[in-house]
């Protein structure tokens, strides 16, 4: 009766429910190996290893018993006689061989994402899900895609021949009724267990972000970050009394009227007569403004932010002839929290970002202000606008969308699946520039860029590095697009009242030791108009939110009051700090230290080296988190509740 027993359990050890549930663990632990080697020692010591692969291996555990419930289920219900009968067994070949072909292709995948982002499935893929044309084309473009699934399948169907022979044992084994409902109910219970327990934070560490990311299993925090697409801020972080926050927000010179009293801002056009302030940057006012948001240009990469393989010369002239910014921090990680910060002038809320939020219309962008002083407004896009939203937001908030498809296909040299080459860009802002209906006023475009984005290609001839060039060969060739732009502007009568706006939407990579490492959200800014503003270097300290309210009072109008940013060209001694963020840590960088906010209503602190931009944790400032809270919960708090809409919408163009 022994053997019998011993002989039974080798059988169902050779069950397709155990089989496929050791060929998981292996392929995750496969996985993060590879991954592990591809980082390197120098962000994931050696040291480090077995901690990241056991905490890897309960995250596999977890995924990988998910994933098997429903084999386990259909065990549990498949009929003895169909067991071993021939026409089941193929049958269970073909379902094998797809669902192994799914599961490698998933593994292959998340190399590829770690490749470009260095994390591990998030809500970055996410919301790429919502964009499949786009993203298989990016990925047509960038990988030897043909190749790669056939690998995949011929490795699918090595697998499924020697699993054949190994399941037709495990394929005899007859179930009891008892059996099956003990079967059922370890295919309910274990994964609702295993889920309850498990949370995305397990996988934080004290060793690196890097060795946090790879502890996961990309499944689970795919599905952490469907569930946390949106958080509540009220529900999730610290939060402080009402009293205190516009207390603190008047302590920091935060005056954002409330909805009540937005009617009566005034919005009637101002003199082109400069302020005090203005008089130290400005010879003249401009008249015009063209902000253009480059792609992932990380300050790095700038010569001028001591950039030193030569890749941005025109802007690196442009500096030096306009005024350059030393310290610019982006406010998140995606195109998406850029134009949020360059049209809002708000601190990142949690989650999704508003551009791609529902009630984002008529807020207090930079163009809805502006639209409203009879000025032109526009926003330039080189690719699809429906992507990320783009074309509803800035359409529903004044702006005139401009984007591929307005693009006439005999003024495209060359596209990839982004967008237009951003040469073509340009020449589609100047001609649509030129032919406003209304030529004598004034104008505010936004511009979009697409080219430094994978999958790095660019039209021949332009550069000295072929196309695809790689990272540093968009970089060059957007800089080369940039300096034909000007060039291009400078024979229009309206380049001399205009000031151009050079600024990235995000960095190349925000990966690091920590969660936010703070060098890797520093981006350029430089501010052209020659003839108008001085040349300079700009020292402080400031956030991608200050542009907006800085570019309001550029142009001697009236509204900057309106943002949570600050103006750079206003009275009283200069508050330095940013904000910087992913979709869930909230940071907030001031006097050399960074407070972040997260959710379950924790909170963390860096000191960090104002050389270096490297951060070690310490103790918590309780002033500083003050008013980190007080800014994101103010923030959180006005865009759900409505405060940030521009009730001034109401009244007729020039009515006021």
């Amino acid at each position: 009766m022994k053997f019998l027993q011993v002989a039974r359990a080798a059988v169902v050890l050779r069950s397709l429910p155990i089989s496929l549930l050791v060929f998981l663990l292996m392929l995750y632990a496969l996985l993060r190996v590879a991954l592990l080697v591809y980082t390197g020692t120098d962000l994931v010591p050696v040291s480090s290893w077995p901690l990241v692969l056991l905490k890897g291996l309960w995250f596999d555990l977890v995924v990988s018993v998910t994933l098997v419930a429903p084999v386990l289920l259909y065990e549990a219900l498949l009929p003895n006689r169909w067991r071993s009968s021939a026409w089941h067994q193929k049958l269970r070949n073909v379902w094998l061989f797809a669902s192994l072909f799914v599961l490698l292709f998933g593994a292959v995948s998340e190399f590829t994402f770690w490749i470009e982002f260095s994390t591990r499935l998030n809500f970055i893929a996410l919301d790429y899900l919502l964009y499949t044309s786009e993203v298989i084309r990016n990925i047509r473009e960038s990988y030897p895609v043909g190749w790669i699934l056939t690998a995949i399948a011929l490795l699918a169907l090595l697998l499924v021949r020697f699993l054949h022979q190994w399941l037709r044992v495990g394929s005899v084994i007859f179930l009891h009724w008892r059996e099956r409902l003990g079967l059922a109910a370890v295919a309910v219970a274990m994964p609702a267990i295993l889920l309850a327990v498990a949370n995305v934070e397990q996988m934080d560490g004290k060793v690196s972000a890097y060795a946090d990311e790879l502890s996961g299993n990309g499944l689970f925090t795919l599905a952490a970050a469907a569930r946390r697409n949106e958080l509540d801020y009220l529900k999730f972080y610290r939060t402080l009394p009402d009293e205190l926050l516009q207390k603190t927000l008047a302590g920091l010179d935060v005056s954002r009227p409330v909805t009540a009293a937005l009617r009566p801002v005034n919005l009637e056009i101002h003199g082109n007569r400069p302020s005090r302030m203005l008089s130290s940057h400005f010879t003249r006012l401009p008249k015009n403004i063209v902000l253009v948001s480059i792609e992932s240009l990380s300050a790095s990469f700038v010569g001028s932010y001591g950039g030193t393989k030569g890749l941005t010369p025109q802007l690196d002239a442009l500096s030096k002839e306009g005024l350059l910014f030393e310290q610019v921090y982006a406010t998140g990680t995606r195109t998406v929290r850029g134009l949020e910060a360059l049209s809002l002038g708000t601190p990142p809320v949690p989650g999704q970002a508003i551009v791609r939020r529902p009630a984002n219309e008529h807020l207090t962008t930079l163009g809805e202000v502006l639209a409203h002083q009879e000025v032109d407004t526009f926003f330039f896009y080189g690719g699809y606008g429906y992507f990320d939203n783009m074309n509803a937001y800035f359409g529903a908030n004044d702006y005139r969308v401009i984007d591929r498809t307005d693009i006439p296909s005999d003024r495209i040299v060359f596209e990839n699946v982004w967008g237009v080459a951003d040469e073509v860009l340009f020449n589609a802002v100047i001609d649509s520039i030129d032919r406003r209906e209304k030529a004598s006023r004034p104008f505010f475009a936004h511009v979009m860029t697409t080219s430094n984005h994978r999958p790095y290609t660019y039209p021949d001839g332009r550069i000295d590095i072929p196309s695809p060039g790689g990272r540093e060969g968009a970089v060059k060739y957007t800089d080369y697009a940039i300096g034909k732009f000007i060039r291009d502007a400078k024979t229009r009568p309206w380049f001399a009242d205009t000031l151009f706006v050079f600024v990235a939407d995000h960095c190349a990579s925000v990966a690091g030791k920590t969660k936010l490492p703070v060098r890797n959200y520093r981006i350029p800014l430089v501010l052209y108009s020659p003839g108008n503003l001085k040349p300079g270097v700009f020292a402080a300290m400031i956030s991608q939110i200050d542009l907006a309210p800085s570019l309001i009072d550029a142009l001697g109008r009236p509204g900057s009051r309106l943002f949570y940013g600050r103006s750079v060209f206003t009275d009283g001694p200069w508050s330095e700090r940013a904000f910087i963020s992913n979709y869930q840590e909230l940071g907030y960088l001031k006097n050399n230290k960074l407070t972040v906010l997260l959710p379950k209503r924790r909170v963390q602190a860096f000191d960090v080296d104002p050389e270096t931009l490297e951060s070690m944790p310490s103790a918590i400032d309780e002033k500083l988190l003050e008013e980190a809270i007080t800014y994101y919960q103010s923030a959180s708090v006005d865009f759900r509740s409505g405060a940030l809409r521009a009730t001034f919408h109401e009244y007729p163009r020039g009515a006021r």
